[in-house]
């Protein structure tokens, strides 16, 4: 006789079976740990340099600028002296076409999480078009911005292709 805790069981294994390859990096490419990726590995988390590209299992691509540093105006959210902005170009060499509202970005400062911030007076307003898909074939460019502190600080920047993948694309710098 099958249980529900049972039939939970049998699905949960058969998705994390099914979870294979993650994905691949180019450019510099090292675990969350920062070791080396081995051939055959499949990491949670991959380090990549800014600038950098990582393909996600799905054939989404993904390639995060360096930090371009500004001063926020007066009417940003939240409030702060300096922010760093960065455009996310991504490709769809999937499939199937790919929803923007699935992108999960956040990013953290010295440890420490980092505010998104929105400026629409100069031009940072998030993901704009997260209603639309990017269909196979096709790119779209994101322009995201983060509060940071006013002097140079290490700044990581964790990508994933939505808010309930296991793999995610760190990317990592100074700001």
């Amino acid at each position: 006789m099958r249980t529900p805790s049972t039939l939970l069981a049998a699905f949960v294994l058969l998705v994390v079976a099914g979870c294979g390859v993650t994905g691949q990096a180019s450019g510099g490419s090292t675990t969350a740990g920062g070791q080396p990726l081995e051939q055959g590995a499949a990491p949670a988390a991959q380090t990549v340099d800014f600038g950098g590209q990582y393909r996600f299992h799905d054939g989404v691509t993904v390639v995060v600028s360096t930090p371009k540093s500004f001063r926020p105006s007066g009417s940003a959210y939240p409030h702060s002296e300096r922010a760093v902005a960065f455009e996310i170009s991504l490709r769809n060499d999937g499939s199937q076409p790919y929803r923007l509202s699935g992108l999960s970005v956040s990013a953290t400062v010295a440890g420490t999480a980092a505010k998104q911030l929105v400026d629409s007076t100069l031009g940072y307003s998030g993901i704009v078009d997260a209603d639309k898909d990017v269909q196979p074939g096709r790119d779209a460019q994101i322009v995201l911005a983060f509060a940071v502190p006013e002097q140079a600080t290490p700044l990581r920047l964790s990508v994933r292709p939505a808010k309930v993948s296991p793999v995610s694309a760190i990317y990592s710098g100074s700001a």
